[in-house]
């Protein structure tokens, strides 16, 4: 058993127990009518593009996401959601000072004991979620089962869910297929992003990730028998049929696309092994990404 295994297997305890934690964090998570921005890179990032897209449908503000080397300067905001798993990610690093004193910051860590505890205003620690892996998962979907549930969401269908993805089996298609596109709508659109670097992490396998409106917009012209798309969440009505003509396979989640998220996680590990792949330590990558300073 590797760490992601193990982790990946106790993704819906961790979000059900933390669920539990919103009213040790709630003063410190952005409120109704804030503008706000969250900041993250890689993973971070793009559970920063589902929480923001959710918030912003939940009529709760304004809410941007942004690479944190990307992020705005010129915009204001009321707050700053910084989302490191590792809490020494050089872009958050270099961008929070900047901010500090000029705009109220919420750092989400799984180690408050770095860096970035000392730049923040307040501190989330999900330090029960931090993981052994390379791989990001259960801090991850972890601190979007928080936001959710913070938005007020009741998240017990989800969890519930995410129990069963556990255990279904995984089509021959997909433990086959030698390219994968993913698709979301709206909030989903972040996981489909996540869903797809996963897969390259882990098993080096060719994947794409788009707005499941924009699939018609050429990138169904690489599907073909022998590759998979994947819908997480809602698709437009006759969508699933158009790929299945090009001869690819189509998977179409029925669960909460946070949950189906648990589902290519098992697949990481299933092609990971079957490559005679590390998928805890992926090729040139490391736990956290530290940059030397130029010159």
């Amino acid at each position: 058993m590797s760490f992601l295994d193990d982790e990946i297997a106790t993704q819906p305890a961790d979000w059900a127990r933390n669920v539990r934690r919103i009213p040790e964090f709630a003063a410190s998570l952005p409120r109704p009518g804030e503008r706000v921005a969250v900041v993250g890179c890689g993973t971070s990032y793009y559970v920063g593009l589902a929480y923001a897209a959710l918030r912003e449908e939940a009529g709760h503000g304004e809410t941007d996401a942004y690479a944190a080397s990307e992020y705005r300067t010129g915009r204001r905001y009321d707050r700053v959601l910084a989302i490191s798993r590792s809490g020494t990610t050089t872009e958050i690093l270099d961008l929070l000072p900047q901010l500090r004193g000029k705009v109220p910051i919420t750092a989400i860590t799984a180690d408050p004991q770095q860096a970035i505890s000392s730049v923040a205003d307040d501190v989330v620690s999900l330090a029960d979620v931090d993981e052994g892996s390379v791989l990001q998962t259960r801090f991850a979907t972890t601190t979007l089962a928080l936001l959710r549930a913070h938005l007020g969401e009741d998240l017990s269908a989800t969890i519930a869910d995410a129990e069963s993805a556990l255990h279904e089996p995984l089509p021959a298609s997909l433990v086959d297929a030698s390219q994968f596109t993913f698709l979301g709508r709206g909030w989903a659109y972040g996981l489909a992003l996540e869903a797809a670097l996963k897969l390259r992490e882990a098993a080096q396998l060719w994947t794409e990730a788009y707005p499941v409106m924009e699939y018609r917009h050429g990138p169904i012209s690489i599907a073909e028998r022998g590759r998979a798309t994947w819908i997480l969440g809602s698709a437009p009505e006759g969508l699933a049929d158009e790929i299945a003509e090009t001869g690819a396979h189509v998977e179409q989640g029925r669960r909460d696309p946070m949950a189906d998220l648990v589902r290519v996680h098992r697949l990481c590990v299933v092609r990971a092994e079957a490559a005679g792949l590390d998928a805890d330590h992926p090729r040139n990558l490391t736990r956290s990404i530290v940059l030397g300073t130029a010159g």
